[in-house]
């Protein structure tokens, strides 16, 4: 029996994305695998009044259960209603989906929206089984995201040693042929925690730390003009907060040299036709943080609530911290 997300009260990425682009702002898409993350999630956004896009990878669904999730992000909006925000405006969204079969299925298990990844495919195989997902979705209403260039780095089932920027000669022709809702780029953006080797890095003198090579704003300005109004997409795009990575170190792990994409570059992008950032690795760290901490501190503790409630809140003030000062998304809802 398929779910229809309208009924469970989600919506799709079109009205966010023409909102966000004319008012140079970006929809925050959060991945969750927990309930601690998707709590934390809804908490920020509700109160922020931000629209917001929980993102569920492959992985994540597996490790989650896709009957659970469906009821998940149907009491995720109840939750946000129960918090003050009458009209919350929440995307239910399948991160790098590799095949048709499971985009089908997640159309069909109430996603409100779903990438198909088929960047690391001849482009003529890319633009045929994305066309092929938009068809199906479309049907739905199920807004879709497309990809085009390869982002190096791990996150799940997604890896690749070196990245490729998008090339912007092909973007009218893949998102004209496929009816794409939204293209995700390659600019310089990574997956995980390590987005950069050392050697593509400078050194800090001062501090020591790693400071990331900048975004190619150039691609970026190259598709807008391709494309004016179309909306972008930014992936791998945590900024690996020092702190959390500090705390984790302290505490008896091991994270040498993690390094993100500098807020000051995100900030700047979100102003472009860029819409949607994606910000996975950044609420890991927060939860390891908090969990490393908490255990470490009362080594006698053994209630989850105990260590995994401080590693929610850490991760509330992160997304707190993302919507107002990176995205600029709080007060962005439709009513």
């Amino acid at each position: 029996m398929a779910v229809n997300y309208k009924n469970i009260g989600l919506v799709n990425t079109r009205e966010m994305f023409k909102r966000a682009i004319n008012g140079g702002w970006a929809v925050p898409a959060f991945n969750f695998n927990n309930l601690e993350q998707l709590q934390a999630i809804i908490k920020a956004s509700a109160e922020l009044k931000s629209p917001v896009i929980l993102q569920v990878s492959k992985g994540a669904r597996n490790y989650a259960n896709a009957t659970l999730l469906r009821y998940m992000a149907e009491g995720a909006v109840e939750y946000a209603k129960e918090l003050g925000c009458a009209n919350p405006e929440i995307v239910l969204h399948l991160d790098h989906g590799d095949s048709f079969e499971l985009c089908k299925n997640c159309v069909d298990m109430g996603f409100s929206s779903v990438m198909i990844d088929g960047s690391s495919l001849p482009y003529d195989k890319n633009v045929e089984l994305t066309r092929q997902v938009v068809d199906y979705a479309h049907k739905y209403d199920v807004t879709v995201e497309g990809e085009l260039g390869v982002l190096a780095g791990v996150e799940d089932e997604v890896q690749a040693e070196e990245s490729h920027y998008t090339k912007p000669e092909e973007v009218i022709d893949f998102t004209s042929k496929t009816g794409v809702d939204s293209l995700a780029i390659s600019i310089g953006t990574s997956h995980g925690a390590y987005k950069f080797k050392p050697e593509q890095c400078t050194r800090d003198p001062k501090t020591g730390r790693l400071v990331p090579p900048p975004l190619a704003f150039d691609v970026l300005d190259a598709i807008m003009k391709q494309l004016p109004g179309f909306p972008i997409v930014l992936h791998g795009s945590s900024s690996v907060p020092q702190e959390y990575v500090d705390i984790i170190n302290q505490y008896g792990g091991k994270l040498p040299d993690a390094v993100g994409i500098p807020e000051e570059q995100l900030r700047k992008a979100a102003k472009s036709a860029v819409c949607k950032i994606n910000i996975d690795s950044d609420s890991r760290l927060a939860f390891t943080a908090a969990v490393r901490k908490t255990l470490a501190e009362k080594p006698a503790e053994f209630d989850p609530r105990k260590f995994c409630g401080p590693a929610r809140d850490l991760m509330e003030v992160m997304y707190k911290q993302k919507i107002v000062d990176v995205l600029g998304s709080d007060n962005k809802l439709a009513k």
